[in-house]
């Protein structure tokens, strides 16, 4: 099968344009610090925004310029279309990279910002119309062969959607229409669960994206997530970067992903890029996105979604092809071709991504919140760290809990696995609940180890370790409170500080020297 034939489309004649000389970054955290970093390394300024609560944050002092655009709650910032395209006016910018989340898959922000005469770094509105709407991707995927989970259509009335979803049978899975991120998702084993399971799930999804429509798929047990990274230019061109495996996962949100996965050989692979380039190109895709699929012990697999914008987990697949995928965002953006084609795309080792969050995994991974009294990050061969956090600084709920995103390449599994542990065990978060210790168990763990990983293995490991007994508080606590001691006594001494001090940027003694405004 040639990957030529479905990883390059028809060659439409697209006028290049230059590169970008500004571009604004609409996000915050790791992700604007990680798309600041190609932008330097392009010769590109850069431009942040930021919320009340973020105005010391690591991002706002890493950019050439920096604009106040609301209060905290995301709705008077950073999900604030007016404000955003404001900053981008003032700073004139020429782009909008949306980074992912927020507004990073909304159709009306990436229209507004073509309106405004800017770019948008991201996939064309009509593409993310086609294929953000959970029922229509899936109609467009079944009409062109791409196979789909056993499910229904997508339903606002609870009676019709509880009728379809009786004939569909248990156990399945409730799922949102619009929208993502895990928001929504109910499994239901029995039918006398469906209805209160229905309720809750449309009440969810009605408050986060204002659409209360919901599908049914049919629940596939065990099964594997498996993604496929593509990336399209305006020429036509689309070209699939291998697979990363996702299945370790809680309330449907992922925890650890690795590329390329153990359940994936290559003519599995070849199979599954054909069915994401074949998908991206029915509806003209450009830029960045991922296509996800189900994976079945027998090997058949089942398109899922579409996420129409950069994953969290993209450096696992920077690693394992040695492509920037940001870099390729913004060519792809500025009009250039890709300068890959299928056959030079190889996949060398192996890379494991873990995800550390602000949560608590011994109460359901309830959110955080907390200031860093101390903070350190490994140095060691093979070892990445995508942080959006530093010392002193305050975490509140406002925003997604993750804060950082520790990531290992090494030229097999094992060995990835052991230096991502190295990299977590040297790793020092004091301060604030996080998730540091559960990522080290799952690393440990049996199923980790031997590769056998499925979307339920983490759900099953919690009710393992739950029925062992409690251990004793590890030493890590202890230091964090010898340590919250010594930080309440030197408050004095950081409080005659300058307020141009910032002690998350080593710039920040020479004072508010940069343009940072208020649009």
């Amino acid at each position: 099968m040639g990957s030529e034939r479905f990883c390059v489309g028809a060659r439409a004649k697209v006028k290049s344009t230059k590169m970008f000389k500004k571009v604004l970054v609409a996000n915050r955290g790791e992700i604007a610090l990680r798309i600041f970093r190609t932008l330097k390394d392009l010769g590109i300024k850069t431009v942040a925004v930021y919320s009340e609560a973020d105005a010391n944050a690591p991002h706002v002092w890493a950019a050439d310029e920096a604009f106040l655009i609301g209060a905290p709650p995301p709705r008077e910032s950073y999900l604030n279309i007016a404000k955003i395209l404001e900053a981008a006016r003032k700073s004139d910018a020429e782009a909008i990279h949306p980074g992912y989340g927020f507004l990073s898959e909304n159709p009306e922000f990436a229209e507004a910002v073509q309106r405004a005469g800017l770019v948008f770094v991201g996939p064309p509105p009509q593409a993310m119309r086609a294929l953000g709407d959970k029922a229509e991707a899936r109609a467009r995927a079944q009409k062109i062969g791409v196979p789909v989970v056993p499910g229904t259509g997508a339903y606002d009335s609870v009676e019709e959607l509880q009728a379809e979803a009786k004939r569909l049978g248990m156990p399945l899975l409730l799922k949102a229409a619009a929208g993502g991120g895990g928001k929504g998702m109910r499994r239901v084993a029995d039918v006398s669960e469906l209805m209160e399971a229905i309720v809750s799930a449309q009440r969810e999804v009605q408050a986060a994206f204002g659409d209360g429509r919901m599908i049914a798929e049919k629940w596939i047990e065990p099964a594997r997530h498996i993604e496929i990274q593509i990336m399209g230019d305006r020429h036509g061109n689309v070209v699939a970067l291998g697979e990363r495996e996702c299945s370790l996962q809680r309330r449907h949100q992922k925890i650890i992903e690795e590329a390329p996965s153990t359940a994936v050989r290559q003519e599995l692979r070849q199979q599954l890029q054909e069915a994401a380039c074949k998908l991206a190109q029915a509806v003209h895709y450009t830029n960045a996105g991922t296509v996800e699929f189900l994976l079945a012990p027998d090997g058949s697999f089942y398109f899922l979604e579409v996420n129409a914008r950069l994953q969290v987990e993209h450096p696992i697949t920077e690693l394992v092809t040695g492509l920037d995928l940001v870099k390729l965002q913004i060519e792809s953006a500025a009009g250039e071709k890709l300068r890959i084609n299928q056959e030079a795309i190889t996949l060398r080792g192996h890379a494991i991504e873990a995800r550390l969050y602000a949560e608590d995994p011994k109460r359901q991974f309830l959110p955080a919140s907390g200031k860093i009294l101390k903070l350190h990050w490994p140095a060691l061969p093979g070892l990445r760290i995508d942080s959006g956090i530093c010392e002193d600084q305050t975490i509140d709920t406002h925003y997604d809990p993750l804060l950082a995103k520790c990531i290992a390449w090494a030229p097999d599994r094992e060995q990835a696995r052991r230096r991502l542990l190295a990299g977590l065990r040297e790793t020092v978060l004091l301060g604030l609940v996080n998730n540091l210790g559960h990522l080290i168990e799952l690393l440990e763990s049996r199923p980790f180890g031997q590769g056998t990983t499925f979307t339920g293995t983490v759900e099953t490991l919690a009710m393992e370790w739950a029925s062992k007994s409690e251990e004793p508080l590890p030493p890590a606590l202890l230091l964090a409170a010898v340590l919250a001691d010594e930080h309440k006594n030197e408050k004095e001494r950081r409080d005659e500080r300058v307020a141009s001090d910032r002690s998350c940027s080593p710039w920040a003694r020479l004072g508010r020297w940069r343009n940072l405004e208020q649009p």
